[in-house]
């Protein structure tokens, strides 16, 4: 192929690619927020958390025009994922996400929707990592950042790599572009779509971190009566040194700990009660919702 072909042919393979998409792109509009979203199932669309507005009715715009009412069925905070349900519309087509992650430098296009109307944006993979936890402890199977300019409307669209595959969905991180990875979003919305809810572990204490001589620890602050931490015999002023044989290496990694899978499992907690080593085993619950 010339030099003078390439970018024509270029051209019409990334509009091949939008144009497979697009009409499963939708927008978002709640209370005074919009945002895009996705067919992920028949009736059930995937859209950004952050953007979905915490009250008031939600409706979304497809590509024909049409607006549709939507019931919200579930979000994650921790993840950035939102689920909403509709009257299905058979005649469209759900999206096929992909696990795959793709490499640094590539293209990837983000196709979303302003009102209704898709949009597309190109842009390079800036950064790609391992899985990783967002700062309110979701967990993302893998880090990916875009190097392109994202609306506030259009978070929550797709993004595709070179090849049409769906790689997950664009989000507004802290100054820069994130990427849920299709598998994190296969995962958290199918226990939205079961659940309405992600659980998360209890343990039923105010926790905060205290330097020891030895390392550190977290000092627990209160406890709640009726909870997990209560019913194990954990008291006010406790020290929590271990997890199961482990030393605590700060909040981070005990809150980190706390995740869907924990829920129902014993832990063997290391602890100080004025200054005497203890140890109290622990089944986590569940957290109630707030």
């Amino acid at each position: 192929m010339t030099d003078a072909a390439i970018l024509p042919a270029l051209s019409a393979a990334l509009a091949e690619i939008v144009a497979r998409t697009k009409s499963a792109i939708v927008s978002v509009h709640s209370h005074r927020s919009r945002a895009s979203g996705f067919f992920w199932k028949a009736g059930l669309i995937v859209t950004a958390d952050e953007a979905l507005a915490d009250e008031g009715d939600v409706s979304v715009r497809l590509a024909d025009g049409t607006t549709l009412p939507a019931r919200i069925a579930g979000r994650d905070h921790t993840t950035d994922i939102a689920l909403l349900r509709v009257d299905a519309k058979d005649n469209v087509a759900p999206v096929a996400l992909s696990s795959a992650v793709p490499d640094l430098g590539a293209l990837s296009v983000v196709v979303a929707a302003e009102n209704g109307t898709p949009t597309a944006a190109l842009g390079a993979v800036s950064l790609v990592g391992g899985r990783w936890r967002s700062m309110r402890g979701g967990e993302i199977d893998a880090r990916i950042e875009l190097d392109v300019r994202l609306r506030g409307s259009h978070e929550g669209g797709l993004a595709l790599n070179a090849s049409g595959e769906t790689i997950g969905m664009a989000v507004q991180g802290v100054r820069r572009i994130l990427v849920i990875p299709g598998a994190t979003i296969t995962r958290i919305a199918g226990r939205l779509e079961t659940h309405g809810r992600i659980a998360r572990g209890y343990l039923g204490v105010g926790l905060q971190p205290v330097k020891l001589d030895d390392g550190v620890g977290v000092m627990v602050m209160s406890v709640d009566k009726s909870g997990p931490a209560a019913a194990a015999g954990l008291r006010q002023g406790d020290v929590i040194v271990g997890w199961n044989d482990q030393p605590i290496a700060g909040m981070r990694s005990l809150m980190r700990a706390l995740g869907p899978d924990s829920v129902g499992t014993v832990v063997d907690l290391a602890i100080r009660r004025g200054g005497e080593p203890l140890r109290i085993k622990l089944t986590i619950g569940e957290r109630p919702e707030t």
